[in-house]
């Protein structure tokens, strides 16, 4: 997503749509379910700009991590900060970076899964979205015998398939996206922390209870997914799926981030400043409010302007942005990521 996504400002606190970031959008989806009950786990560096933009979110609802540790730290280290508070029962881990077309689906989703960890305590429901298209850039939940109209016995998953395959996948209607969101039991999932990763569980516990140590020895602890460090040891009898039709869209690069935002691929997206004439199919995002960005007889072009920095690109050489950022940190240019 660079150069719209820095160090400093990750994608999710960007402007992108109605005048909201999606994190934004992420908490307006289940503010229904009231602002005490939702908590935001993020790197310290960002915590002011978290709470600039909910500003109604109770101060001691924000959780910080001194250092990126991968998942796996960030939410045993939050799942017992909540305990810490007195939060019992079912917990929803989401995403701030996502978009939703059908957000009253996500509230039912939502309420249902609950219901079903009310009915067994020892599971973890995953939100498996129904598939739109063969898309080979998003992880895959296979899903087993119907339990009822939308729920499904687990059977695996797969991250990223080869195109081929993934058109298998998605032909059969065995498959639906994973988009990451899980429910279950706060105390059910510390127990898969104690026993699959009991130094981790033993080291954040600790931590929790002592600030100073955990900006001491949280950048230390292992950095691992929380796939590895504990999906991928559970039992497939130990968590079920809940299909769904969010509408749901992840823009991880520029280019899903203009599909996300137009209705067709011929469309253009643009924000800020700019005239395109004879283009179609592109993404113009500029920053400067006193320079226009002018666009002519191209098709598929990403063209992101800011303050610092110009991307011109074409849309299938997106995936080459990340040999650009390696380049850009060998050449001493750090101040630009």
């Amino acid at each position: 997503m660079w150069p719209l996504s820095r160090k400093n400002s990750p994608k999710q606190f960007e402007v992108l749509k109605d005048n909201k970031s999606t994190l934004q959008m992420a908490v307006e989806r289940i503010a229904q379910f009231g602002l005490e009950h939702v908590f935001v786990s993020t790197n310290e560096r960002y915590a002011d700009i978290v709470a600039r933009q909910i500003p109604a979110l109770p101060a001691d609802h924000i959780f910080t991590e001194p250092a990126k540790r991968d998942l796996a730290a960030a939410m045993g280290l939050t799942l017992m900060r909540l305990k810490k508070q007195g939060v019992s029962g079912t917990v929803a881990v989401l995403w701030a970076d996502h978009f939703m077309e059908k957000p009253a689906n996500f509230v039912s989703a939502l309420k249902e899964a609950e219901a079903l960890i009310e009915q067994d305590r020892e599971r973890i429901v995953f939100l498996g979205e129904k598939a739109r298209f063969a898309n080979h850039n998003l992880g895959w939940i296979c899903m087993g015998k119907p339990i009822s109209d939308t729920v499904y016995s687990f059977a695996e998953w797969r991250y990223r398939p080869e195109l081929e395959v993934c058109k298998k996948m998605f032909e059969s209607h065995e498959w639906v996206w994973n988009p990451g969101y899980f429910v279950f039991d706060i105390d059910f999932v510390l127990q898969l922390y104690k026993k699959h990763q009991t130094e981790m569980y033993d080291a954040l516990e600790n931590m929790t209870e002592d600030e100073t140590m955990l900006r001491d020895q949280y950048p230390q602890i292992e950095a691992i997914s929380f796939d590895k460090a504990i999906l991928e040891k559970i039992s497939p009898q130990d968590a079920v799926v809940l299909k769904v039709d969010l509408g749901w869209s992840d823009p991880g690069t520029l280019y899903a981030l203009k599909e996300a935002l137009t209705l067709n691929q011929k469309d253009n997206f643009t924000k800020g400043e700019s005239v395109l004439f004879n283009t179609t199919d592109s993404f113009v995002y500029n920053e400067e409010e006193q320079k226009i960005v002018s666009v002519v007889g191209l098709e598929g072009v990403i063209v992101v302007n800011t303050k610092d920095s110009l991307l011109v690109c074409h849309k299938d050489a997106v995936p080459d942005i990340t040999t650009l950022l390696d380049q850009l940190r060998e050449d001493g240019k750090e101040q630009y990521l």
